[in-house]
């Protein structure tokens, strides 16, 4: 948010507390970004391992980010050659995880992370956008939608998603259904 106001681009967000988001949303984001999320402490070293088997082998690289590395890279890192960022992403992840915990890094991921085309920043702003209403009254689906913008919410819409989208969006919302026990309501 900072790098596009320092380049003149609009940024728009509204703070909005994990209790007060449809608890749906927490459920897609972490079916679709980071699936070992209850799990790991703060970088999946499996899905690491994986990333660098598939590059030896000659496949492609791809990206292997948690929801707290997105985070420390959000809150902590400017605009950096993918290397150097990831060397400096590994520890401030495991610090963040270590400090803050699960809930709380899951809300300022979502506070965080760009959800619209045009500088909307955080799951209410997201929400409104792609919408026309508040993250507190997201359906399954609609969830599903702004989880399946964030790898690149400039050419992915939930407001108007094209096939693939509604595709990846019914993927989110069957393994969100497992996320659920490890991400209860109440937790």
């Amino acid at each position: 948010m900072a790098w596009r106001s320092l380049k003149g681009a609009p940024v728009k967000r509204q703070w909005i507390g994990l209790a007060a988001i449809s608890p749906y949303l927490p459920r897609s984001v972490v079916a679709a970004e980071d699936a070992h999320f209850c799990k790991h402490h703060g970088v999946d070293w499996g899905a690491v391992r994986e990333v660098i088997d598939d590059v030896q082998e000659g496949g492609e690289l791809r990206g292997a980010s948690t929801i707290t590395q997105q985070v420390a890279k959000n809150l902590f890192l400017a605009p950096i050659p993918d290397v150097i960022r990831k060397v400096l992403e590994f520890p401030l992840a495991m610090w963040i995880d270590f400090v803050l915990g699960k809930r709380r890094i899951l809300e300022i991921y979502l506070n965080v992370a760009e959800m619209g085309p045009s500088g909307e920043f955080g799951a209410e702003t997201g929400a409104v956008y792609a919408f026309g209403h508040s993250a507190r009254h997201l359906s399954p689906r609609e969830a599903a939608l702004l989880a399946a913008v964030l790898p690149n919410p400039v050419k992915r819409s939930a407001r108007n998603p094209s096939p693939l989208m509604r595709r990846l969006a019914g993927t989110y919302m069957a393994r969100a259904e497992w996320v659920r026990r490890c991400w209860p309501e109440n937790r």
